[in-house]
């Protein structure tokens, strides 16, 4: 298959936009105001276990990853490599940074947190609404959810995304793991910025 300009560009869009999720959610960490389901659940997950939320998000997607080669590999991307791999540690990254640059973290303080937040969820949003408009492939926890829909047909596709969100948000909760505005912010503003950057995208890409 012949890999054109078009395609390229498309390719560096994912990887700058998933580097851009990790940097942008090594911020919402921080100010601890939530972050969007999956990484809720990862982070849960990760605390308890004793490893980086980097580490295990690979090993999360991985289990996912296998799961949608048995049944829908057309979600299979560069996409979805790009999210499996560089999301989490990316945010290791950043933090670890971060942490070297002001080992005496400031974000205790509530008017500091919010003006982080705003440019931090922002940032965030356009970053997965550019990584799912290139539609490279999809995060294995995205397309786990068109197997399960593709399997129980009666049941909208909206409804399944909402349960299987709902379902993350909650363990990653009872592992420790904090929801807040910013995962309500996510799971109502992610969908309308993902149309607009679509159109965007295919006018210049």
């Amino acid at each position: 298959m012949k890999f054109g300009l078009k395609d390229k560009k498309r390719v560096i869009a994912v990887f700058m936009a998933v580097i851009f999720m990790g940097l942008s959610l090594s911020f919402l960490i921080r100010v601890n105001f939530g972050t969007d389901p999956c990484s809720t659940l990862n982070l849960g997950i990760s605390s308890k276990l004793g490893i980086s939320f980097g580490t295990w998000q690979v090993i999360f997607n991985a289990i996912l990853f296998f799961i949608v080669i048995i049944f829908d590999r057309s979600q299979i991307g560069w996409g979805t490599l790009a999210n499996m791999l560089l999301v989490g540690y990316s945010s290791d990254f950043f933090s670890w940074v971060f942490d070297g640059l002001f080992p005496e973290s400031p974000l205790t303080d509530m008017k500091i947190r919010i003006l982080i937040l705003i440019p931090a969820l922002i940032l965030f949003v356009i970053s997965a609404a550019v990584y799912m408009a290139v539609e490279l492939g999809s995060a294995p926890y995205d397309a786990v959810v068109f197997v399960i829909s593709s399997k129980i047909k009666k049941v909208p596709f909206r409804f399944i995304r909402m349960a299987w969100d709902i379902a993350a948000a909650v363990i990653g909760y009872l592992l420790g793991s904090t929801i807040g505005i910013v995962t309500v912010a996510i799971a109502f503003a992610l969908g309308p910025v993902i149309t607009l950057v679509k159109e965007k995208i295919n006018r210049i890409l």
